[in-house]
């Protein structure tokens, strides 16, 4: 007994040409969505405001602003935290973007050699 694909699966030239020609079209659409990505800025505060940090796409930071009340000579160490905690959060949104956007494109299909965009 010979079992029967649904229309449009299974082996043929013509299959494999389309399979490509849509391969070839999502590798395009991803790399200008990442182009967008990069371009994106994210600003993400954090301590209720006192330290702002503008990112890139690309993870770049562009700018860090500290509001005065913040700034103690002895208890730099609060400063540090919020710092670091500002930075790592505006990371985590442009991870998290990055992903989303890029998730539209593949339908959260898993590629080789795309670490951390799903």
């Amino acid at each position: 007994m010979k079992a029967r694909l649904p229309k449009g699966m299974g082996g043929g030239p013509q299959n494999m040409q389309g399979m490509i020609r849509q391969a070839q079209k999502m590798q395009e659409d991803m790399a200008a969505l990442q182009e967008e990505l990069d371009a994106r800025e994210y600003t993400v505060s954090a301590g209720g405001g006192v330290v702002s940090v503008t990112i890139n796409g690309k993870r770049e930071i562009r700018s860090i602003d500290i509001q005065p009340e913040i700034v103690d000579p002895d208890d730099i160490e609060t400063l540090s935290d919020i710092l670091v905690a500002a930075v790592n959060e505006a990371i985590k949104k442009v991870d998290a973007t990055n992903s989303e956007e890029m998730g539209k494109i593949t339908g959260a299909m898993n590629i080789p050699g795309m670490p951390g965009m799903f």
